[in-house]
């Protein structure tokens, strides 16, 4: 098999398997929503959440990001048993440095705390705490967690680490329906814990596969280990970085109204899908592809795999945006109105989903870029990048607030990731040389086109369906799933009619299998 037909096999396989999680997300959080609502149990819940995923989410990625190209290092010079060798060095030194984070996070929670929900006091401030610490544990987890991925994906094996949603749903699920009345919110922060550690768990049998066997081994003078490292630190600092912006618009909106914090929630959640679900899936596959390249010196190699990258990306993303933007009220009326996520609720998370998706297609392409730059062995440029988003989001931060309240935090994040991402793509230029720029903006405009044509089709059709079936939760989702649909093919026809390349590719190699299973009958 090909590389290009491995790498697509290996992206609908991740699209596939993620759209899975994503359905059991969604229904996780609106099962959330529907036994707890939008308010100061929520709020608070949150805010732990995210002082836990924070460190979890820094510690994972930059482990995952780094050990693929120094694992592929080990192989070439010491083999598979060489392999496997560090792979077991590094679990036990992640684990180790871990179990200190979990230690020291549970003195600091109080001070996390306030860092991250300014507005917090008295019985909230202390369920706040207590939440934090409930789900620290998840960090030892998150981290053995990034070692095991980057193990598999350097091994070419992406399923079981595209399906790490299904068990980590299912046990939150479980709680939700069945035990959440009776232990609450707190119960609902073990249940993160167990499914963090469902994640892992659900791994093991492929590592197995690949002829790995755990044994102990603890060498601090590894010199891959101190590579990993070396190169994880400013991974690590760029992650942060990059969560600040989050944890900034939590940190304001514990000021506004009640509810501001989840309503950011469930947007950025919305917001987020077509991130993890199709944008993850492109730069998964992508990234050892980019590092072949660059081991190579191939920078000609590099800049064609990226060019499919973003043009794949602005198809997805622009019509993504348009689509959120022109049905965002009636997508979380669907999504999460039901129980105590009442109608106010929605025109909340509504609106902070316009803004939020104003931004998707910088959030998307960033996504992108960071792996080109990790690729060529840079991972300082991202860190800097990160610095300087954030303190664009902070100032737009404090001057939107005042004007447009929770939304203008979703806003300023959106406008932050923006010029970011434009820096982004000037600095890379300015490393290897032109990008194919104009082939980018051709491709965006003639998407532009076609997306807005569709968001015109996809309003109408929502709307005259609304006002003939009437109102019912029941025709709300089925005038919305055929505004999206007809919207779908209007976009799909008007970018093979406007002649965009990728879709002529996708359209003639379907004509192709089409033609073949016809001659296979004859």
């Amino acid at each position: 098999m090909s590389t290009s037909k491995k790498a697509a096999k290996s992206a609908i396989i991740i699209i596939i398997f993620t759209l899975g999680s994503k359905f059991l997300g969604f229904l996780r959080e609106v099962l959330i929503a529907a036994k707890f609502g939008a308010g100061m149990e929520t709020d608070t819940y949150f805010v732990a959440t995210t002082a836990t995923t924070l460190i979890t989410t820094l510690m994972s990625n930059a482990i995952s990001t780094t050990f693929i190209p120094v694992l592929s290092e080990i192989e070439s010079r010491e083999g598979k048993r060489g392999k496997i060798s560090h792979t077991n060095n590094m679990v036990n030194i992640i684990f180790f440095f871990s179990l200190i984070l979990v230690l020291v996070g549970w003195l600091a929670s109080p001070v996390l705390v306030k860092l991250l929900a300014k507005g917090f006091y008295g019985e909230q401030f202390n369920l706040a705490v207590k939440l934090t610490r409930i789900g620290l544990p998840k960090i030892i987890f998150s981290c053995i967690l990034g070692v095991a991925t980057g193990f598999l994906q350097s091994e070419q094996r992406h399923a079981s680490s595209a399906a790490i949603g299904f068990p980590f749903n299912f046990v939150f699920i479980i709680y939700l329906v069945f035990l959440s009345t009776t232990f609450g919110i707190e119960g609902l922060m073990v249940s993160a814990v167990f499914a963090a550690l469902s994640q892992f768990l659900i791994q093991i049998p492929e590592l197995k596969k690949t002829g790995y066997r755990y044994k102990f081994i603890f060498d601090l003078k590894d010199k891959y280990i101190k590579k990993v490292l070396y190169l994880s630190f400013p991974v690590f600092v760029g992650v942060a970085i990059n969560d600040l912006n989050a944890i900034v618009d939590r940190t304001l909106a514990s000021s506004l109204a009640s509810g501001s914090i989840s309503a950011l929630n469930y947007a950025n959640r919305l917001n987020s899908l077509i991130l993890g679900v199709f944008i993850s899936a492109i730069t998964t596959v992508i990234f050892p592809l980019l590092a072949k390249e660059s081991n190579n010196d191939n920078i000609i190699g590099m800049k064609k795999i990226m060019g499919n990258g973003v043009n794949l990306i602005l198809l997805i993303t622009i019509p993504a945006t348009i689509g959120l933007i022109v049905l965002a009220k009636p997508i979380v009326e669907v999504a999460f109105q039901r129980g105590e996520f009442d109608a106010n609720a929605t025109i909340m998370t509504s609106k902070a989903l316009i803004f939020y998706s104003i931004g998707l297609v910088a959030m998307a392409l960033r996504l992108l870029i960071t792996r080109v730059y990790y690729s060529l062995q840079d991972t300082k440029t991202p860190m800097i990048n990160g610095a300087i988003s954030v303190a664009f989001n902070i100032v737009l931060n404090l001057i939107l607030v005042k004007f447009m309240a929770h939304a203008g935090l979703a806003f300023a994040t959106s406008i932050a990731t923006t010029i970011a991402t434009l820096l982004m793509f000037y600095g890379l230029k300015k490393k290897i040389g032109s990008l194919g720029t104009v082939s980018y903006i051709k491709c965006g405009l003639k998407s532009g086109l076609a997306s807005a044509i569709m968001g015109v089709v996809a309003y109408t059709v929502y709307n005259g369906l609304y006002r003939i079936l009437g109102v019912s939760k029941l025709y709300n989702l089925i005038s919305l799933l055929l505004a999206v649909a007809i919207g779908v093919i209007i976009y799909g026809v008007l970018c093979y009619v406007f002649g965009i390349e990728e879709v002529k590719e996708i359209v003639g190699k379907a004509k192709n299998i089409i033609m073949r299973k016809m001659n296979c009958k004859k």
